[in-house]
């Protein structure tokens, strides 16, 4: 029940102590999109793993790990294919190759739709591929998953920006039935009244785990240039994408590593996994630290940080306490390289550029949280792009419920 997805894990750990590890894929596999995925980067603690009865006496059972160990097996003993359902002669249109488009694709195809994603970046996977860090999501277990997709005839539109390159309207003019928006948010948010952010050797979080993981021959133009990392590193921000960029900067050589929160650990938003390892790997963590101002030395980089110490207020609305600076507590931290993780907005740009599609806070598109449906006739939308950042398991389960709404819209639709 705790997961999202819904996967039959008693059924699954049963098969498995059986020594039946490929019918244990097959039961993850009827329910989720994407199990050799979820397998490594949910956060079973928070969620299967969590809720297994033995956490109230000791170590609980390993479910994110098993999950993967027999998705594998099957892979590697008997293939793993998507089965595919004769043609229906409906065309969709997903935008977004990241894990609410590929559910989506998923459980399109195998209903006997044609299927086309569009992705704004040279290769498939989105977040996967273009965020998700190395260590975290090998990038070959990736491009395995994505074999699947193309044996099962899903095509694929690389290097296409929906809302500059084309509208979702002229998707329309083309000639696809339904449309599927699953484009993430991945616009990283703003220090913009902090000066200095513009300094050489300051980094968005994006840029940074974009150029510091990803295989140069499939890297977007403008993030060809490789990155320069300094000795000392500060990475600003609580969530997991600030231990992604910590472990990252200690693979690309930084010898001294240091996370700047401005509240205490306990009111970090990212999981307590991702910071242990952090810190097995030697990051630091300090608290109650709020950066003011990036500096930069002679040669014109960035040399320091100059930050204020903080304390906690009264609760905000969302019953978080308010960090509030301590008068004349300026300080500096010395580094030449920051990394800015301070969470993501939506790309407002789908919104603006499709007549008449409900869009709230920013960009976040309005879409009925069980079908998908959006205010426009058969655009259909799901992920990150309408609740804003979350994990890759609910992007992936929303776009499977999309998929069959616009199953049911298709076939009404021929009625």
């Amino acid at each position: 029940v705790a997961c999202p997805t819904h996967n039959d894990i008693p059924s699954a750990m049963w098969l498995i102590e059986q020594g039946d590890f490929s019918e244990a894929a097959k039961l993850y596999h009827q329910t989720s999109s994407l199990p050799q995925i979820c397998g490594r980067v949910c956060p079973h603690e928070q969620l299967c793993q969590g809720s297994c009865v033995l956490n109230k006496y000791h170590t609980p059972v390993l479910t994110g790990e098993l999950e993967t160990f027999a998705v594998e097996y099957h892979r590697r003993h008997e293939g793993l294919n998507i089965p595919v359902a004769p043609s229906t002669g409906n065309r969709v249109a997903v935008i977004g190759s990241g894990p609410a488009g590929l559910g989506c694709a998923e459980q399109l195809i195998q209903r006997g739709h044609e299927v086309t994603i569009f992705e704004s970046k040279p290769a498939p996977g989105g977040l996967l591929v273009y965020g998700i860090p190395n260590f975290k999501l090998p990038k070959e277990v990736w491009f395995q998953t994505w074999k699947q997709f193309e044996r099962a005839g899903i095509k694929f539109v690389p290097n296409t920006y929906i809302g500059k390159d084309k509208t979702i309207d002229d998707l329309f003019n083309e000639g696809f039935d339904a449309v599927f928006i699953g484009v993430g948010s991945l616009v990283d948010a703003k220090m913009e009244k902090t000066p200095g952010t513009d300094l050489p050797g300051v980094y968005e979080a994006t840029d940074f785990l974009i150029r510091g993981n990803v295989n140069p021959a499939i890297l977007p133009t403008e993030m060809t240039q490789p990155l320069k990392v300094g000795k000392r590193v500060a990475v600003i921000g609580g969530g997991d994408t600030a231990s992604d960029c910590l472990r990252t900067a200690l693979r690309l050589g930084a010898e001294e590593v240091t996370c700047l929160y401005r509240r205490t650990e306990k009111e970090m938003p990212g999981g307590y996994k991702d910071r242990s390892m952090a810190r097995e790997e030697r990051a630091k963590y300090r608290f109650l630290i709020q950066p003011i101002k990036f500096i930069p030395g002679e040669d014109g980089n960035l040399a320091a940080v100059e930050c204020l110490q903080m304390e906690l207020g009264e609760p905000d609305a969302k019953g978080r306490r308010r960090p509030v600076p301590v008068e004349g507590s300026n300080f500096v931290v010395e580094c030449d390289t920051a990394v800015l993780a301070l969470g993501y907005w939506p790309d407002p740009i789908i919104g603006k550029t499709t007549p008449n599609l409900d869009t709230h806070d920013w960009g976040l598109i309005t879409a009925c949280s069980r079908t998908g449906a959006t205010s426009r006739e058969g655009i259909f939308s799901g992920g990150d792009c309408v609740t804003g950042p979350d994990l890759v398991v609910t992007a992936m389960v929303a776009g499977r419920k999309a998929a069959w709404a616009i199953d049911e819209y298709l076939k009404d639709k021929q009625k």
